[in-house]
């Protein structure tokens, strides 16, 4: 049994993950947190924006065969990651005005670079 680190695509969503942090942090966001745990499921990134804290799912895929990478987030998708975020909220002392659910898609396809695509505010 191994712990998936010869696994392409979790090599492909740590890829996304780190690409998507910088992104955000060159865009003037502080991340707080990366890949958080819960009984209920995982929140990619946490960020703060000023006086907003962001909950970043990022999707990241190598075409767009099965579509863009943002659309793998649904109206489904986005309910579980308020609750996710609500549960963050719970077990962290951090406060903000605002709460935002973000969707980052990460197109890396075999040649050229990677496409960055951010969505805020998304299933609000």
């Amino acid at each position: 049994m191994t712990d998936g680190a010869d696994d392409p695509r979790r090599a492909l969503g740590r890829y996304g993950e780190q690409l998507a942090a910088r992104y955000l942090g060159e865009h003037g966001l502080t991340v707080l947190d990366r890949n958080w745990r819960c009984a209920h499921g995982e929140i990619d990134l946490v960020a703060r924006d000023g006086d907003c804290l962001v909950f970043c799912e990022v999707k990241t895929r190598r075409s767009q065969r099965f579509g863009a990478p943002v659309e793998a987030v649904d109206r489904r998708k986005a309910a579980r990651l308020r609750r996710l975020a609500a549960a963050w909220l719970q077990a962290h002392d951090e406060h903000a005005d605002r709460v935002r659910i973000d969707v980052i898609g990460i197109l890396r396809p075999a040649t050229g670079p990677a496409r960055v695509r951010h969505l805020q505010g998304v299933g609000s």
